[in-house]
Order: structure tokens, then C-alpha cells, then sequence
């Protein structure tokens, strides 16, 4: 995969173009000049050159979510926590898999069946994220939803300051 720069302007008109969380800008451009999909196999890199790329590729996909005009347009936190869990999942969904086994004092705050949350506490109010096998409780304060982000991040091996943005986000 090779890096552009693109000033703002097409940036945000690319970002507009999402159609799902998660969508990558090669795949909006693929979409809009009507390009068929890429089969070209990927060369398999090194270990450390993978988790790297990985990072970069995990980064632009969050930083596209921030900059996406639907995220700020929610108006309930519940909706923001939403969007942004789908696209966690959909930027390195083997690492928010190893993530997802963060809990609270006395709640687990994902599983992939809702009544494993309803077992756990009769008001966490499960929900589906989009775009995912996970279910997430949702019935906590905007400040216990960043936390749960900010641990997933965490784990997920994202920079503090990518994890403060999001966090500020929700």
C-alpha cells in the first residue's frame, strides 16, 4: 500500500463518501472511479513491518471516523459509542477481539451473546455494535462509555493521544 497527501478539502470530500464505518479510502475512491476491486495478493512482510502498517492503516480509519460528518451529527452518546466501537472493530478486528475481554468491578462490558450481559446485571441494556458479532452494555454514564473506549484502545495498542481524541469524541 503506498501513502498520499491530499489537502483538506479532498480529504473531507473523500470522508464524505463513507458509506459504512470502517470503509477505507481505497475502497470510497475504488467506489466513485468505478474501479473493480483489487486482487492483486499482498506480499507478506515482515512481523514488525505488519503490526506497524496495521497501526498506520488502524489510525486512518479512526481519524476518518473523526473527521465524518455523521459522528458529529449524533446526538446521543449511546450513538457516538456505537459508531466508534464499529469502527475499532472494523480497523484491527483480531485485536479488539483480545480486547473485548475487558470487564468492570462487577459487569463484563462485551460478549458475543446479549444474554451473557443480561446475566451479568438485569439493567445493562444490550446492544448489537454494528458491523460486529459483539453485543455491549450500554446503560452506563458518557464517562463510563469513554473509559470502556479508553481501555479498548489501550489494549488495542493505540498512541495516548489518538485514544484522548476519541475519548473526547463520544
Amino acid at each position: 500500500m503506498k501513502t498520499i497527501e491530499v489537502d483538506d478539502q479532498i480529504y473531507r470530500y473523500i470522508a464524505s463518501r463513507t458509506l459504512h464505518i470502517g470503509e477505507s479510502a481505497s475502497d470510497i475512491l475504488r467506489r466513485l472511479l468505478a474501479l473493480p476491486l483489487d486482487t492483486e495478493p499482498t506480499v507478506a512482510l515482515g512481523h514488525e513491518a505488519n503490526a506497524e502498517q496495521a497501526n498506520e492503516v488502524s489510525a486512518d480509519v479512526l481519524t476518518m471516523l473523526l473527521d465524518n460528518a455523521q459522528l458529529a451529527k449524533e446526538e446521543s452518546a449511546i450513538a457516538r459509542f456505537m459508531l466508534i466501537l464499529s469502527a475499532l472493530y472494523r480497523s484491527q478486528p483480531d485485536a479488539f477481539r483480545h480486547a473485548a475481554d475487558i470487564k468492570g468491578r462487577k459487569r463484563i462490558y462485551f460478549a458475543e451473546d446479549p444474554q451473557a450481559l443480561l446475566d451479568n446485571g438485569k439493567t445493562t441494556k444490550p446492544k448489537p455494535v454494528p458491523e460486529t458479532p459483539y453485543w455491549v452494555i450500554t446503560n452506563t454514564n458518557t464517562g463510563r462509555k469513554r473509559l470502556i473506549i479508553e481501555q479498548l484502545m489501550q489494549a488495542m495498542g493505540y498512541s495516548a493521544d489518538l485514544i484522548a481524541e476519541v475519548c473526547n469524541k463520544v
